[in-house]
């Protein structure tokens, strides 16, 4: 550098503070402010139940008016609370509703109400076996069994009627098409060929969604790609228009499933999963998705005669799952379905469903639920879930306690079911924490039906127990084991 040329100078412009602007973090610090508010919130939330003035509670009415009294919710009833689709055209306005510009949807649509359907529920991993008894005892046949899920057959009532009932199920998808595929341009053709009239036209929103086992395709976003042009361009051909595309909140959801040489094509009846039962707002860490505890409260074999108790119940969603069993609440009562918003729907019957369901809800709950938890804040999220749920205070009683100090809550001998703290939850103490645990439970649980899910595969070690079964299941993502164990106590063991 010669002593004729400049030197550059570094100059840093800051930006001046906005004091309204609130102050950005990133990190632990970060997650630390957002848990409290959550904390703030939650605590906020019980403060005002708890202040409301008590009023007269009955079990089937979910609604209450200070003038009117009770009164049924709003999804339980007929045409009287929510406008048809052509209404809704002929308005030009409505929820979640997109009408195009100078289309008139067809006034007649071809029925699919009485024709029978292949359906496939799919549901979390280890669930299957248990899934295919309750559509059994729901009334359906020619359940196949399958890995993720169960294929059985039902008109459009029987559809219905799972969506409603089914506790299982993470979603009712009916097939509406099959073939044999080499290339993408065959997905193509075969979405195109499907009468996609009957269930949809431009008047409402699509999404379509793919998924893949072993599949020789080389990109599953083209193959989507590819049965949505097939849909649309088939709707555009009959009808003149095209629906639009909503990946948020769509009015109709279309599946493909590949696999290493066939597509399929689901209609989704559901919409959101039906895990959502529309209580659960509070989830805690690590929660257990609703149709999951209602899976392990079936693989434990609990009848709701018998008592139940989880000390480690966070939110509360084994224990409310096992009050919606008791009493028979459906779970769908309280929730929409994607196939409310199809052509042709069948709003009598459908409303004749949500009635007799209604009217089979028991007025009481008389089996012993008890659940504790060492920390107030989630406590107090159970019983906001409680409520949301629909259900007495005491319908079941929680407690904060520290899960080494708790003891049978009744004398006659139940069921202990619970999803423990582990990883990050816990953290290194864990091992000196199970053995004084496992001691608890030979001294006050003698007796007991002890079932644990854990994703910590050497859980029965940290025991000291033997488990006499271990059922693989899934929670979301993780992979874990249902272990159940019978609790002999240490006199016992000694003798």
């Amino acid at each position: 550098m010669t002593e004729e040329t400049p030197r550059k100078k570094l100059s840093i412009n800051r930006q001046s503070k906005d004091e309204n602007k609130p102050r950005q973090r990133t990190g632990a610090r970060a997650r630390l402010v957002a848990m409290n508010e959550i904390r703030k919130q939650v605590e906020e939330n019980a403060s005002s139940r708890t202040a409301k003035t008590n009023k007269p509670y009955n079990e089937r009415f979910d609604r209450y008016d200070e003038d009117k009294g009770f009164r049924r919710p709003r999804t339980a009833g007929y045409a009287r609370h929510r406008t048809s689709l052509e209404e809704r055209m002929a308005r030009g306005t409505g929820h979640r509703f997109k009408p195009q510009t100078n289309f008139t949807p067809p006034q007649t649509y071809a029925s699919y109400q009485e024709e029978i359907f292949p359906v496939f529920a799919p549901c979390p991993i280890g669930l299957e076996q248990v899934l295919a008894k309750e559509l059994e005892s729901l009334g359906f046949q020619g359940i196949n069994v399958g890995r993720s899920g169960c294929a059985f057959k039902a008109d459009w009532t029987g559809v219905m009627r799972a969506n409603l009932y089914s506790r299982l199920a993470t979603r009712i998808l009916v097939q509406v098409a099959y073939a044999k595929v080499n290339t993408e341009d065959d997905i193509y053709t075969l979405a195109r060929q499907v009468a996609w009239e009957r269930w949809f036209g431009a008047e409402q929103t699509l999404r379509v969604d793919t998924s893949a086992i072993r599949s020789p395709m080389q990109s599953l976003q083209f193959c989507n790609l590819r049965a949505k042009d097939g849909i649309v361009d088939r709707l555009r051909e009959i009808e003149g228009e095209r629906p639009s595309i909503d990946t948020v909140r769509p009015d109709a959801k279309v599946h493909l499933f590949l696999d290493s040489e066939s597509a399929t094509l689901y209609l989704d009846t559901s919409g959101e999963s039906l895990f959502k039962r529309g209580w659960r707002y509070d989830k805690g860490q690590a929660p257990l998705r609703e149709n999951l505890a209602a899976g392990i409260l079936a693989l434990a074999g609990w009848q709701p005669t018998q008592p139940l108790y989880d000390p480690f119940c966070g939110s509360g969603t084994i224990l409310i799952e096992a009050a919606w069993i008791a009493k028979n609440i459906p779970p769908g009562i309280n929730r929409p379905f994607a196939f409310e918003r199809l052509r042709g729907m069948n709003r009598h019957a459908w409303a004749a469903l949500k009635e007799q369901a209604f009217d089979e809800i028991i007025p009481t709950l008389n089996v012993p639920l008890f659940g504790s938890d060492i920390d107030t804040t989630v406590i107090q999220a159970a019983y906001a879930n409680l409520d949301r749920a629909k259900l007495p205070e005491n319908s079941i009683h929680f407690s904060q306690q520290n899960a080494l100090h708790i003891k049978s809550p009744t004398v006659q001998a139940g069921f202990l079911i619970t999803n423990p703290p582990y990883g990050e939850r816990l953290g290194a103490e864990d091992e000196t924490f199970w053995r004084e645990w496992s001691s608890v439970l030979k001294n006050q649980f003698a007796q007991w039906q002890v079932h644990v899910i854990t994703n910590d595969m050497d859980f029965p070690k940290k025991l000291r127990l033997k488990p006499n079964r271990r059922t693989p299941v899934f929670n979301g993502d993780i992979e874990c084991r249902l272990f159940g164990f019978e609790i002999v106590s240490d006199s016992y063991r000694q003798k």
